[in-house]
């Protein structure tokens, strides 16, 4: 199905229930299917055709919202990009995917302005609330019948060498991973879910796609920048599904006098992205007893591949579950073939939520979309190295690039943080390789301690009482925050490209 037939189903089925909820603004489906029917005809208006990149850079919003469902319906592809994104890189995505358009609002102009390559395309600027609703054509625009198999987004990922890929996504792929997140969620019409993860990205686009897939409400924000205002918003509008990332437990887990109470609503979170350490995991359950805790795995190029059932969190410690319904994982060698349980091997998934491949990049096409060996089905070679039980279940070990190699031995960096995650002292931290004169690669930490007493001394000391020798870092930097990627993920990429050798307070 394509996706913009959500909208307009469950509009039929309750039209009158509130959709969205973003500040002060309260859109039913009725309201949100008209708005965007409307600008859809706009669109159309400006010269969009049926395949046109769409490309949006809008701040988390109801008018987000209204943009995305209106590309759909006029038959264009989004493009989301964070409105956070520098000139440069917004200047890659634009060359790259040759937007029909630009969707932006009055406070982006000056950047759209000033980036190369973009002055020239069109613009539809939203302004506020009330001028975005003027804008809009009388006339609901009047939709083709058209396949799912057409490119419904281009997403674009930086991946381990910073060059942006865009990741082909078509209606069938992004219906696929819908279904199949909302039916291990459990998601109905009785559901209000919150995203404040960047819409730009798959994370956040999902929860928008699922809310309206199942009809329930969503609540947009902007942003996690003020946490307690988040917390009171899940409670005012009673949330019952809260997504998250990492980064994100670990500030919740650090507030001060943090009441349980904002959140009684909550009937799961979910956690993607990145590795949730255990250490935030434990705390969470623990502070939260009645929240079903969902640890899941995904990429972009799949939206999603795994989830961990939360009754079996004890039972599999560190796991990332299984494979989604309707998807299949298998870890395997070089050759691409099956390797036996508890054997290190690249994770590999298939299935009909795998992207189509990278927007003009044939070769990263090819090196991601392999065929299995026996079967000749095609697979996503993720490039990311996991374990996997005689039942299936899946743990996380390192992307393939992130290897640590200190005289030959192989030091996982997960396996390194989540040590230091679980020292008292700890908010965050990660790990990275540098260079060394006698060990060829060293370990080093790179940590945001919420002790400022916590000395170098100490994190090294707590780490050679729970690791081998090789895995214990040989440098500790402190710092006061980690960089993070514009998806809220901390990003050992970033982090190691101003690694040293020499431990710093900052």
């Amino acid at each position: 199905m394509r996706i913009e037939h959500y909208l307009r189903e469950s509009a039929e089925r309750d039209g009158a229930k509130t959709a969205i909820v973003a500040g002060d603004v309260r859109l039913s489906y009725d309201r949100l299917l008209d708005l965007a029917a409307r600008m859809a005809t706009t669109l159309q208006r400006h010269g969009v055709a049926r395949g046109d990149r769409v490309l949006i850079l809008l701040d988390n919003g109801w008018q987000a919202a209204v943009t995305v469902f209106a590309t759909w319906m006029a038959g264009a592809v989004i493009c989301s990009v964070n409105p956070s994104s520098k000139g440069p890189r917004l200047s890659q995505i634009a060359r790259d995917c040759t937007p029909a358009i630009i969707a932006t609002e009055n406070r982006l102009e000056g950047l759209v302005e000033a980036t190369a390559g973009l002055s020239a395309i069109p613009r539809l600027v939203t302004g506020d609330g009330r001028s975005f609703q003027a804008g809009l054509e009388a006339e609901p625009f009047a939709a083709d019948i058209l396949p799912d198999t057409d490119l419904a987004a281009l997403i674009y990922t930086s991946g381990s060498t910073g060059e942006p890929k865009g990741v082909m996504l078509a209606h069938e792929n992004m219906d696929a991973a819908a279904r199949s997140i909302a039916s291990y969620l459990e998601n109905t019409a009785a559901d209000t879910i919150l995203v404040v993860l960047p819409m730009s990205f798959g994370y956040g686009l999902n929860q928008l796609v699922t809310a309206m897939l199942t009809g329930a409400t969503l609540v947009i924000e902007k942003s996690f920048a003020f946490p307690q205002a988040i917390f009171e918003k899940i409670r005012d509008e009673r949330v019952t599904g809260f997504p998250l990332v990492p980064a994100m437990a670990a500030m919740m887990m650090q507030a001060r006098d943090l009441d349980p109470s904002l959140f009684v609503s909550l009937r799961y979170m979910t956690s993607a992205a990145a590795p949730l350490p255990l250490a935030h995991l434990d705390r969470m359950r623990a502070f939260l007893p009645h929240v079903r805790l969902y640890v899941m795995y995904g990429q972009t190029e799949c939206t999603r591949a795994t989830f961990l059932p939360p009754e079996e969190i004890d039972a599999r410690r560190g796991s990332v579950g299984i494979a989604i319904p309707g998807a299949r994982a298998a870890v395997v060698d070089d050759a691409g073939l099956p390797v036996p349980p508890g054997t290190v091997g690249e994770l590999v998934i298939s299935g009909p939520n795998v992207m189509r491949g990278y927007w003009r990049k044939e070769a990263a096409t090819c090196k991601a979309l392999r065929p299995d060996p026996d079967t000749g089905a095609i697979r996503l070679h993720t490039g990311d190295l996991f374990t996997a039980d005689a039942d299936g279940y899946l743990t996380f070990v390192a992307r393939t690039d992130d290897i640590i190699k200190p005289r030959g031995e192989k030091v996982a960096p997960k396996a390194v943080e989540d040590v230091l995650h679980r020292m008292p002292g700890i908010a965050e931290a990660l790990v990275v390789g540098v260079p060394h004169d006698v060990l060829g690669e060293a370990v080093k930490a790179i940590v945001v301690a919420s002790d400022p007493a916590l000395t170098e001394r100490d994190v090294m000391r707590f780490c050679a009482r729970n690791l081998e020798d090789h895995m214990v870092p040989k440098v500790v930097e402190f710092r006061a925050f980690l960089p993070k990627t514009e998806s809220g993920k901390a990003s050992r990429r970033l982090a190691a490209q101003t690694a040293t050798l020499t431990g710093s307070n900052a």
